[in-house]
């Protein structure tokens, strides 16, 4: 396949490139600056390098391609002023149409976009266990934010598009589990708040495997929940995190102190959501790690 990715240069992106790369794919990635070296290894074809600017100016220039990914968005780990906020919406909405702009100037354009989301746009849980026949409820910014970039999403003119709905991806390194995993380092670790707000994860192979799932899968289109099969609470997800490690999990941190410190962003840890990976259950993908258990210890061995 001939892929565009906006994104690339991120956490998710980089490892979904180096799994295209390594299956064969020809990748270009749609950046604001082009890297003065590949950071990808040598023994795999390097990808191609395209600024906004070039591919904006002349959507053809680059040739057909079979589709594109896009998971451009600015980071939510920061303190929510009202400028990180527009910044934060923007991100999102905005890439969405310069998309949707370049492929109506396109002669030929891809048949599938797969594009990023948000598991928060369900809106708060406790028990309640989300999947993607659910309603759109948005109970916060964040999920405020996601319904509007899945309309701008909606107006990418494309045959088939994807909406992934994306929960904690986990890794080793990179992305925000190991901020989680650094207080049971230091035999501080324990629930945040009441522990009962759902915390929908999912480890980083399978979040590469669901996308070139997506983009493989004629039939998969519409939102799509990017999460593990196996839905816990924060509290929970912080029980089995030190077990695995060998750690106490002992230490609460309250939810005031919480919303003292961070302030509005204190609802990306004192809320949460229990969701299920429905249509790609259906659909016959196989999860690398479907229990937290399994995802935990191989993250931290």
């Amino acid at each position: 396949m001939r892929l565009i990715l906006c994104g690339g240069t991120g956490f998710i992106g980089k490892a979904l490139t180096h799994a295209l790369l390594s299956r064969g794919d020809e990748v270009w990635i749609i950046t604001r600056n082009k890297p003065l070296k590949s950071p990808f290894d040598t023994d795999l074809p390097h990808p191609q390098y395209v600024t906004w600017a070039e591919w904006n100016a002349s959507p053809d220039r680059l040739g057909d391609f079979d589709g594109i990914v896009n998971l451009v968005g600015e980071s939510i780990n920061q303190r929510w002023t009202q400028k990180a906020k527009e910044r934060i919406l923007a991100s999102r909405t905005e890439t969405a149409d310069r998309i949707a702009d370049n492929l109506r100037r396109m002669s030929s354009p891809p048949n599938v976009v797969v594009n990023a989301s948000g598991i928060s746009l369900y809106g708060h849980s406790g028990e309640q266990v989300f999947d993607e026949n659910s309603p759109v409820r948005p109970a916060d910014f964040l999920g405020k934010t996601v319904v509007k970039w899945e309309e701008a999403a909606d107006r990418i003119p494309v045959k088939r598009l994807v909406k992934l709905r994306i929960g904690l991806v986990c890794a080793r390194t990179g992305g925000a589990f190991p901020l989680i995993r650094l207080p049971y380092r230091l035999f501080g670790g324990g629930r945040i708040g009441d522990g009962k707000q759902g915390l929908p994860w999912i480890h980083l192979q399978d979040m590469v495997s669901l996308i070139l799932f997506c983009l493989d899968t004629d039939s998969i289109s519409g939102p799509v929940n990017a999460v593990a099969p196996d839905p816990v609470s924060n509290d929970e997800f912080g029980r089995m995190l030190g077990r695995v490690t060998k750690r106490p999990h002992w230490f609460p941190v309250p939810g005031f102190m919480l919303k003292a410190l961070l302030g509005e962003m204190s609802t990306l840890l004192l809320t949460g959501q229990r969701a299920m990976p429905r249509k790609l259950l259906n659909h016959g993908f196989q999860f690398a790690f479907p229990k937290l258990e399994g995802a935990l210890r191989d993250i931290t061995r």
